[in-house]
């Protein structure tokens, strides 16, 4: 039994893809014995074959390298495979390679919607366009030998049976980022391509220390739960999953010593929203503000089985918009705390203004008696666990991105010290400072980890990055600030709707159904059949040309003066309606109901 599975845990790492008329065949090449897998192109159904069909002297099939396989998703009609076309060696988690997706391709299996009615074929193709964003998805990682969905510290806890298991069945559910695409591959039992993906970050460097080697590593993983782009996922849903949860592990490893230390980030855990209508900053909207306590303490229910004690670090601002939601968390918040639960409010922008992030020290003061009581996990040389991480620290601000990444990086940096204390490497008031090497990568590593977290979210790296980056404010860093503003503001407001869906779709959150989908009510009618950004736009930057035009002529000609009030007044008139009808111009997501 148990070398079966342990047979099962091998998974292919190469193989050769053969387009054939009738079906595609992943065939292993890594000098594995296994079965090649069959893919009906007609409607995506698998079974494992042991020789390749006979190739037609007529039509030869083509023929490409792929390193894994993603799964396959089912829509009305037809099915799609999902495969990984390139990847690179980013680095090892525990001494095994840890690999970056740099390219994916879908493969459609939908000959069978050439006989389906021309609306379901309209319908698939509005559905498969969708895909062509998900071939863009980022931050996508993978390994063939370890679980990379679970911390050091669940991996070393998993007991000997469960270490023989294959890969997707020790992974931990919340982190796989694939998981509802590997649902046919499962149950078709197909154990060696089944390759579990998480989406996040990893950051790795060796630096010395005197003569000493020191191997850190920087891992982001990104809950599947509540997915989704920056202003089109906000808060909580009822079951107290939050957006942009993702759990952040420092792992540092050195003579034979292996520390790990796991903080994580999510959005404030109640029902609110901000609806995009063209403005800078939407308004916040709480929904249903009554199930408010309950939605907070299934979310921190939830953190407490997986983490044990929760600090709540809230980074939001005191006052105005950010202060009113703030201080419904607070509210929550007081019918939850206890001794395994704390919350703690710090205005960042109060108290650290927009550069002067030396004052998070304020904080760590206050947070510390939490750290040393809660520490981290220790495994010895010979792989003995001698402590343990006892609870975590929660962070968030709005985004759960900026304020957030500068606050766990300097948590990061203070546990470092405090682990390298322990190990015998730093002095009773040595500091990474006082190592430029380690000082710089360290700083590196959780600019790009932050980058990354704010690029799968906001589509843009993260603010106030250089802080992180450099130990300090820049002018540079502040005009980039600007600019990555400017991107987020256009990107979730005519970009983001759609992306939304392709997450919906891939994370099963929505499920493709004849009997709904086939209805019209997807249909924009009205305004909204012709309302459009770039049209707006064009009418009112026309507006104002001719105003100008008939402006300049107008100290020869009343007549221009009265065109040129005539325009100037259209070309306000029609911003004042997009300014207005705001949500109507966006890009907004169109798959609306939830997976059941």
């Amino acid at each position: 039994m148990m070398e079966r599975a342990d047979s099962a845990q091998k998974l292919y790492t190469r193989m050769r893809l053969w387009e054939f008329p009738d079906q595609y065949v992943i065939e292993p090449t890594d000098g594995s014995c296994g079965s090649s897998l069959s893919v009906s192109r007609v409607d995506g159904s698998m079974k494992l074959i042991d020789e390749l069909p006979q190739c037609s002297s007529i039509r030869v099939p083509k023929i490409r390298t792929i390193f894994g396989v993603i799964g396959l998703l089912k829509l009305l009609a037809g099915s799609y495979l999902i495969v990984i076309t390139d990847r690179e060696c980013v680095g090892s988690y525990l001494g095994h390679p840890i690999f970056r997706i740099t390219s994916l391709k879908v493969f459609p299996c939908d000959h069978s919607v050439n006989s389906s009615p021309l609306e379901q074929k309209k319908m698939e193709a509005e559905f498969s366009g969708l895909l062509n964003v998900a071939e863009k998805t980022s931050g996508l990682y993978f390994s063939y030998d370890t679980n990379l969905t679970l911390s050091a510290q669940r991996l070393h806890a998993l007991g000997d049976e469960s270490k023989l298991l294959p890969l997707w069945r020790q992974a931990e559910p919340r982190f796989l980022w694939n998981n509802y695409l590997l649902e046919v591959l499962i149950d078709s039992k197909l154990d060696p391509y089944l390759l579990p993906v998480i989406q996040g970050s990893f950051q790795n460097f060796q630096a010395a220390i005197g003569k000493d080697i020191v191997d850190v590593t920087l891992i982001a993983r990104r809950c599947t739960r509540r997915t989704g782009t920056r202003l089109w996922r906000r808060g909580a849903d009822s079951d107290g999953y939050v957006a942009n949860f993702v759990e952040s592990e420092q792992i540092i490893q050195l003579h034979g010593f292996t520390a790990s230390f796991v903080q994580v980030r999510g959005s404030i855990p109640l029902l609110w929203e901000q609806i995009v209508d063209l403005t800078y900053k939407p308004k916040f909207e709480l929904v249903k503000l009554e199930e408010s306590p309950r939605v907070a303490d299934r979310h921190f229910l939830d953190l407490r089985k997986k983490y044990g004690a929760v600090l709540a670090v809230d980074l939001v601002n005191g006052h105005g918009a950010e202060g009113r939601l703030s201080e419904k968390f607070a509210n929550a918040m007081q019918q939850i705390t206890g001794d395994d639960v704390r919350y703690l409010h710090f205005d960042f922008h109060h108290i650290c203004g927009h550069v002067h992030f030396e004052r998070l020290s304020i904080l760590f003061e206050q947070i510390s008696d939490f750290l040393d009581q809660n520490g981290y996990m220790l495994l010895n040389d010979k792989g003995e666990k001698m402590k343990e991480q006892l609870g975590v620290v929660r962070t968030n601000c709005i985004d759960c991105l900026d304020r957030t990444n500068v606050t766990q990086s300097m948590i990061a940096r203070k546990m470092l010290e405090s682990q390298l204390r322990r190990l015998g490497i730093f002095g009773a008031d040595e500091t990474i400072s006082s190592h430029p090497n380690l000082d710089e990568s360290f700083k590196i590593i959780w600019a790009n980890h932050g980058d990354d977290i704010s690029t799968q979210y906001s589509g843009t790296p993260a603010l106030k990055g250089d802080f992180v980056r450099y130990g300090q404010r820049t002018i540079q860093g502040i005009m980039k600030d600007g600019w990555n503003a400017l991107q987020r503001y256009y990107l979730n407001n005519f970009v983001d709707g759609t992306k939304q869906d392709a997450i919906d779709l891939l994370q099963g959150h929505y499920i493709v159904s004849v009997s709904r989908d086939m209805t019209p009510t997807t249909q924009k009618g009205g305004l909204e059949a012709v309302a459009s950004f770039p049209l707006a736009l064009s009418l009112v930057m026309t507006g104002f040309f001719f105003a100008a035009l008939s402006l300049r002529q107008a100290r020869y000609d009343l007549r221009h003066l009265f065109f040129s009030i005539l325009w100037a007044g259209l070309s306000i008139a029609i911003a004042g309606f997009v300014r207005a009808n705001g949500r109507i111009f966006c890009n907004r997501p169109r798959l609306h109901k939830p997976r059941s």
